[in-house]
């Protein structure tokens, strides 16, 4: 049974939320009470996720780009006529681009891993930020990665990217460190999602052979961590790195 984490009477963004770790965080967020918007690009898999989900009016959906200030400006304007509010702020929308060496990348994939991994959560903090300070509060835990902080080989967009999440994370909690607002990141190992059908069979045996537990990481791991987080127990962390990665990271 997962911790009685109580999220009661709070409304949440999470972005990439119509699969994987974005529908965990989703589900999880609800069992603790909170009303959830989904965000993601696939209209279709947000109707499955919202079937899914199956907690009625707790739930809405908005088909985001979160690349774009126009599209996350109409998306939050659709969750605050819902809910009224928002407390939480969850970026965790990513894609992991193509497995090749730096020198090999182009240029137009790399631009569009920085644009949704690392733009597209200074987007949403950007529109969202303004509502948490006016309100007094508000939790936001950004999803990065292990890469972030090791960077992984045939990956340099990517691991880019999460070094990115990294230093915005510390940059805004730092900002907003007096306002009530706290600011978070999260920097899982290789957690098994659908992003493996982006990832060649080598890179992910790669990542595997670096976690001393030997076994990759499962979504509801990374949804317990970003539940507390994101909830009132979380008082004095701010601006934080935390990993979950199996023993990989261990400074």
């Amino acid at each position: 049974m997962p911790n009685q984490i109580d999220l009661s009477g709070r409304a949440g963004i999470i972005t990439g939320a119509a699969r994987g770790i974005g529908l965990a965080i989703a589900r999880r967020f609800l069992s603790s009470g909170a009303s959830v918007a989904l965000w993601d690009s696939d209209a279709t898999a947000l109707e499955d996720a919202r079937g899914t989900l199956a907690a009625g009016e707790r739930v809405v959906t908005a088909v985001t780009d979160v690349t774009s200030v126009a599209s996350v400006e109409s998306a939050f304007s659709a969750t605050l006529q819902a809910f009224g509010k928002v407390d939480l702020l969850v970026n965790n929308a990513g894609i992991t681009g193509p497995n090749v060496k730096t020198w090999e990348y182009s240029a137009a994939d790399f631009r569009k891993v920085i644009d949704v991994d690392l733009t597209g959560v200074f987007i949403g903090c950007k529109i969202v930020v303004p509502h948490l300070i006016a309100n007094g509060y508000g939790r936001i835990v950004n999803v990065a990665s292990v890469a972030g902080k090791e960077g992984n080989p045939n990956a340099p967009a990517y691991s880019a990217a999460k070094a990115g999440v990294i230093g915005l994370t510390k940059s805004l909690g730092k900002e907003l460190a007096t306002t009530g607002v706290l600011v978070n990141c999260v920097a899982p190992a290789v957690v098994k999602t659908e992003l493996f059908s982006q990832m060649t069979e080598q890179h992910i045996n790669y990542m595997l052979s670096k976690i001393p537990m030997n076994r990759f990481g499962e979504v509801e791991e990374v949804a317990e961590m970003v539940a507390w987080l994101a909830s009132s127990n979380c008082t004095f962390a701010t601006g934080a790195t935390f990993d979950l990665s199996g023993g990989r990271a261990t400074y």
